[in-house]
């Protein structure tokens, strides 16, 4: 079951440039020329970390695992 949760673009403009990351997940940064790009793009970006990070769980666990939603 998908969880949904709530995420925390820190966006700037940095000279022609706008800049952002995701505070929570690490090496979810990207760049644009405006601030609406950048924001959809933080969004894909962020989508497809998360996507490949539980790929990457699952794949590690191999078979015969358990998932359980937890909120923190």
């Amino acid at each position: 079951m998908a969880m949904k949760e709530g995420f925390t673009a820190v966006m700037k403009r940095s000279g022609p440039w706008w800049i952002g990351w995701i505070a929570e997940v690490p090496g979810v940064n990207c760049q644009e020329r405006t601030k609406a790009a950048l924001l959809e793009t933080l969004t894909v970006t962020l989508r497809e970390a998360l996507e490949l990070n539980r790929r990457e769980a699952t794949a590690a666990a191999g078979e015969d695992f358990e998932e359980i939603s937890i909120a923190v």
